[in-house]
């Protein structure tokens, strides 16, 4: 049995695979650092953590309770949020990781702590449990250099200052879960409350359209997509710095647009703000999409995946009426797994070291 955990900026997800990645058994700890709960199977209980290491040792309990001690697992995995350009395919955790998983934490500094508080709390409690970690960004390391650097000063591009993407686990899933039947050029949409896509040419990721941040490329739920860079100085010169993050991240995208960030509740409503949220973020998504087309030189089909991708016939019917000018095109969809690329990773590894 594999243990996946994805530790987020207040949560703590687990998952249960076995050897042949069925899921058999998933929970999670919410609003950590609060009053929050532990969920797992068809329980749920009211708990107080102050951490992500006081989640994890909750969520261990429940799991051997209900059948799952550490024994029970051969491996750990672990999902971590930015590979930044060193950690740029699965690994296994070694202390030579830890620190490399350390020295990117600038680059994502509201995840990969947690990412890593995770890993060294279980790492304390079962030091001798391999464990393996994914990263969000590595699939996109295949991007050749004129896709991921900025017109910018070389001495920002050593600071790290390019684009890296993101999602990578779920384009990994999917290329995953085509197999031999993956055409050729794929453009893959990830569309959620966070939104991207990506171009896959023989598997691989040659253009996506997040950058530095997920702040950038297409309408989200609550992000603004791409902004020109000016405005960003105009409105930070108003607000500061917080307040401006804080508007672009959280209270901007559809919600800025029709107050309501739920793809659901938009196409039910029948008023222009809705209306006009959906054709934008249709809109944009399309328009980005001929851009990752030109970057695979054509496309053979298109796949979309995440909550809005797989649930909302509406919008993927909008987005390819947009896309008519570059013919008949198959449509697939197929249901995002983070967890399970994530245990696939680790298993893959445990063959190649035996």
């Amino acid at each position: 049995m594999i243990l996946v955990l994805n530790a987020g900026s207040s949560s703590l997800k687990v998952e249960v695979f076995d050897p042949d990645l069925t899921s058999v058994l998933s929970g999670q700890v919410s609003a950590i650092g609060t009053h929050g709960a532990l969920k797992l199977g068809g329980t749920e209980t009211a708990v107080e953590t102050g951490n992500h290491a006081d989640a994890l040792t909750l969520m261990l309990a429940a799991l051997a309770d209900a059948g799952f001690g550490l024994d029970a697992f051969s491996a750990a995995a672990h999902r971590v949020v930015h590979g930044g350009t060193i950690l740029t395919a699965p690994a296994r955790v070694t202390p030579v990781v830890i620190e490399a998983i350390r020295s990117v934490i600038p680059l994502a500094p509201l995840h990969n702590p947690n990412n890593l508080a995770a890993m060294l709390a279980l790492q304390d409690r079962a030091p001798d449990l391999p464990q393996y970690a994914s990263f969000g960004t590595a699939f996109h390391a295949t991007n050749p250099a004129v896709a991921t650097r900025y017109a910018i000063p070389q001495t920002q591009a050593d600071a790290g200052i390019r684009r890296y993407g993101f999602h990578g686990l779920s384009y990994a899933n999917m290329v995953a879960e085509f197999g031999d039947a993956l055409p050729p050029r794929l453009l893959a949409l990830h569309l959620g409350n966070g939104a991207s896509l990506c171009a896959i040419e023989n598997g691989k990721s040659v253009a996506t359209s997040m950058g530095y941040s997920p702040l950038s490329g297409l309408t989200m739920g609550t992000r603004s997509g791409d902004i020109d860079g000016a405005a960003v100085l105009r409105i930070s010169a108003a607000l500061g710095e917080e307040d401006t993050d804080r508007m672009l991240n959280r209270s901007s995208g559809l919600k800025a647009l029709a107050g309501d960030n739920d793809m659901r509740t938009l196409l039910a409503r029948q008023d222009d703000a809705a209306r006009f949220a959906i054709d934008h973020f249709c809109y944009w998504a399309a328009r980005h999409a001929g851009s990752a087309i030109v970057a695979m030189g054509g496309v053979d089909a298109v796949a979309f995946t995440g909550g809005i991708g797989e649930n909302a016939n509406p919008i993927r019917d909008r987005i390819m009426g947009h896309l008519t000018c570059f013919g008949s095109l198959p449509v697939h969809v197929i249901a995002a797994d983070e967890e399970k690329q994530i245990a696939r990773d680790a298993l893959t590894l445990i063959k190649a070291d035996r």
